[in-house]
């Protein structure tokens, strides 16, 4: 179902990478189409050695991994990598031999920062590639609705209809907290943790309160921010750290928590159809939650921030490029306008532009260094200098 809708961005980034270094790790959330993506890479090479370790034969043919992987010259692809964090001390002195040319591509559903020691084993060896959902460019700029209804998740996206999705979603909810969470190691009761990531949807776009959040749930602050680490940690929530500097302002400095992928958000929200998510309350969120997704794979995750102020002055992202400021806001209006809040994000952060990203399809200057921008000309944006 995923090769449908073809990846090029994601596939040359992924062989560029795979040219650059002995080690390359596939990152993101389950079912994004991580597999896929791999076996497309695996075609373009002559050898190619596939394990799996969701399977138990991929888990036995790396019984003895410094004796197999040894022996393997190519492609190796080892899928679900967490689930054996032992390989990455065996990748170690596999990838530092002289003259070594077998490449390794690790497919991860959990972040380095999950599977102790990984980040550290691998230093200086790997490079690291995210893979979202689908995004705009993939499908098309007619089909964004259907993108933001659904999400990015290729089977939610690519149901045949709406209820077929809401359906795909609860089972992969379920799985994910009854099974996935588990494997990693980490002992959470599946329902308090359906329960905060239920909860975390009401505040999707909000700066991040542990106390009103653990309130809620009658648990510790500590236990609340535990929950937010893991849901995280495995890709389907962000954390957007704030941006605070030596200004006159009192500035925010708590993060802004986001589910990553609008479909999850809408399904937590029981939000079904496009005519009940206009009238929703978290109407104007979602779509920022969206826009910033879309934003971040195509522009890339790197130096991104969001700022706001005590008395009110916000903006939604930062991105630090080339020694540079760009700022963003994501509206959800037929017709953006400048704002007192845009104004002084302009003044306080000194911006070398800054853009309102809103649903329509014309591009038009606002002010002398703002611009309104359709989420389809993302693609489009040339920052100043080299990339």
């Amino acid at each position: 179902m995923e090769q449908l809708i073809p990846r090029p961005r994601l596939s040359n980034q992924v062989l560029r990478c795979l040219k650059e270094s002995p080690v390359t790790v596939l990152l993101g959330a389950r079912q994004t189409g991580k597999t896929t993506l791999a076996r497309l890479i695996s075609e373009k090479n002559r050898e190619v050695h596939f394990f799996d370790l969701e399977r138990a034969a991929g888990r036995k043919a790396l019984s003895t991994p410094e004796l197999t992987l040894s022996e393997c010259r190519g492609l190796v692809v080892i899928d679900e990598v967490q689930r054996m964090p032992s390989l990455f001390e065996v990748l170690r002195p596999l990838s530092d031999r002289p003259g070594n040319k077998t490449r390794f591509l690790l497919l991860g559903s959990a972040s380095p920062d999950l599977v102790h020691g990984v980040s550290e084993t691998l230093a200086g060896r790997a490079l690291f590639v995210r893979v979202p959902g689908f995004i705009l460019d993939e499908i098309g700029a007619d089909r964004q609705n259907r993108l933001w209804l659904r999400g990015g998740f290729p089977r939610a996206y690519l149901a045949p209809d709406d209820n077929a999705a809401w359906r795909w979603m609860e089972g992969f909810a379920t799985t994910f907290l009854e099974h996935d969470i588990p494997q990693l190691g980490l002992r959470v009761p599946a329902e308090a943790l359906r329960r905060f990531w239920s909860m975390a949807a009401h505040y999707h776009g909000q700066v991040w309160n542990a106390a009103e959040l653990a309130r809620s749930m009658d648990v510790a602050r500590n236990t609340a921010r535990h929950y937010l680490d893991i849901l995280s940690g495995t890709y389907v929530m962000r954390v957007l750290p704030p941006w605070f500097e030596n200004v006159k302002k009192r500035q925010i400095k708590s993060p802004k928590v986001y589910l990553r992928d609008s479909g999850l958000l809408h399904f937590l929200l029981g939000i079904s159809s496009m005519q009940s998510l206009r009238a929703h309350p978290r109407y104007g969120a979602s779509w920022e939650g969206f826009a910033l997704e879309q934003t971040l794979a195509i522009l890339g995750e790197r130096d991104a921030y969001f700022w706001s102020t005590l008395r009110g002055a916000e903006l939604d992202l930062l991105l630090l490029r080339q020694g540079r400021r760009y700022g963003f806001e994501f509206k959800c209006t037929d017709a953006p306008s400048m704002t007192r809040s845009i104004h002084i994000a302009l003044e306080d952060l000194q911006l070398e532009k800054l853009y309102v990203i809103y649903p329509g399809r014309e591009r038009f200057a606002m002010h002398g260094s703002v611009e309104a921008l359709p989420l389809t000309a993302l693609l489009d944006l040339r920052f100043k200098g080299k990339r």
